[in-house]
């Protein structure tokens, strides 16, 4: 960083930090009042060591998803709840169509036992499943991680193949086209059918279709999500066993939204 970049990074920390104190000043003037804000401080994507993620328009962050420095995250990819991306040592890279599926970790090595450098690649249409570890490891297109499996440094997942939930893969470990390892440490199951290997695609073009819901969802202003919740409220009945609300469409909310102005 130059001596410009030194003295606009120095300006920019100083204004952030003097809206910090105010926003405090302004939260104990608020009283008991504050705590009724529906806001968050967490920032989803955040720069380190002047590495900043790079999200395509496309791609969908969910915000309480964390994407720290060297990352980029492909187009119609996903990141759900929970997840925390961090490129801080290495890079992380996530190709087209990917789920990652909430409370997933993903990391990188700076260094190991053997002594490599270890960035983590995540190819086009994989499905990485809830809860999942990822750390310094290659996972090839339209491959399929399960359920809380662990992948450790220098593992290797090549396309169309299956790691077993909660499967744990030992360091440099390489996991051959069209197999199911699980088990731990994992090991060769059997090998899978071809209409298991179509699945991997359909079910990463499933989750690319869902994020697009959540993102619309996600994009909502503040005040049309409380007055969509007024509505939805005054429109509810009780018919003894279950509440029954009507499937208001986006059209419909803004048409009364309207009316109400």
């Amino acid at each position: 960083m130059g001596t410009l970049g030194r003295a606009f990074y120095t300006v920019g920390f100083w204004i952030r930090e003097t809206g910090q104190a105010l926003d405090r000043l302004g939260s104990r003037l608020q009283g008991n009042y504050f705590f009724q804000e529906q806001l968050s401080r967490h920032r989803p994507l955040m720069n380190v060591f002047d590495k900043a993620p790079v999200v395509h328009r496309d791609a969908f962050v969910a915000p309480s998803a964390s994407i720290t420095g060297d990352v980029h995250v492909g187009h119609g990819s996903s990141i759900w709840y929970g997840c925390v991306l961090r490129g801080d040592v290495n890079n992380i890279s996530i190709g087209s169509g990917t789920n990652i599926q909430d409370n997933t970790l993903v990391h990188v090595a700076k260094s190991n036992l053997s002594g490599k450098v270890l960035p983590t690649i995540i190819g086009d249409n994989v499905t990485v499943g809830h809860s999942a570890v990822l750390q310094g490891c290659t996972v090839e297109d339209e491959a399929f991680i399960g359920m809380g499996a662990t992948l450790l440094d220098g593992v290797y997942i090549e396309k169309h193949a299956m790691v077993a939930a909660g499967a744990l893969v030992r360091q440099n470990t390489r996991i051959p086209y069209g197999e199911v390892w699980g088990g731990n440490p994992a090991r060769f199951l059997r090998k899978l059918t071809e209409d298991e290997m179509a699945f991997f695609s359909q079910s990463a073009l499933n989750y690319s279709n869902l994020a697009r819901a959540h993102a619309a969802e996600n994009e909502k202003e503040l005040d049309a999500t409380e007055f969509e919740k007024l509505v939805r409220k005054k429109f509810a009945r009780g018919d003894g066993e279950h509440d029954s609300v009507p499937n208001l469409s986006d059209d419909v909310l803004l048409d009364k939204s309207s009316k109400a102005s």
